[in-house]
């Protein structure tokens, strides 16, 4: 994931032509979970540490659960490429996933698959 954060860079116009500057930067995280993992997932989300909610730069968080499928998105939102990249280096990003990443190295010490699988986007807001 670091790879791909390293390299996200803000637009420098919106699609009228002005400064985008000011527009929020949006990154979506595709979540793929296992059916027997669904509960266990929504239920993390519900008792969720809001550790992101303390970092300087961050706005909102949606977590979306799918009508048809196993493919949840968490949608957050911030002021800039910046302030999303400091989250994912910080200490309050590991205290957000702690109880996910145990899941997931359970799973694995058993030798089983992860329960989930995670594939995210970044987007700079270009209309509202």
């Amino acid at each position: 994931m670091q790879e791909l954060i390293k390299d996200i860079k803000p637009a420098d116009t919106d699609i009228n032509g002005g400064n985008n500057m000011n527009k929020k930067f949006v990154a979506i995280n595709y979540i793929t979970c296992k059916d027997e993992y669904k509960k266990r997932f929504e239920q993390l989300f519900a008792s969720r540490a809001k550790a992101i909610d303390r970092m300087p730069g961050f706005h909102d968080m949606q977590v979306l659960k799918p009508t048809d499928g196993n493919v949840y998105l968490i949608v957050s939102q911030w002021d800039s490429p910046d302030a999303f990249r400091n989250w994912t280096k910080s200490p309050e990003f590991i205290e957000g996933h702690k109880r996910g990443f145990e899941d997931i190295k359970k799973y694995k010490e058993e030798g089983k698959e992860p329960p989930m699988s995670s594939d995210f986007k970044t987007y700079q807001v270009i209309a509202q």
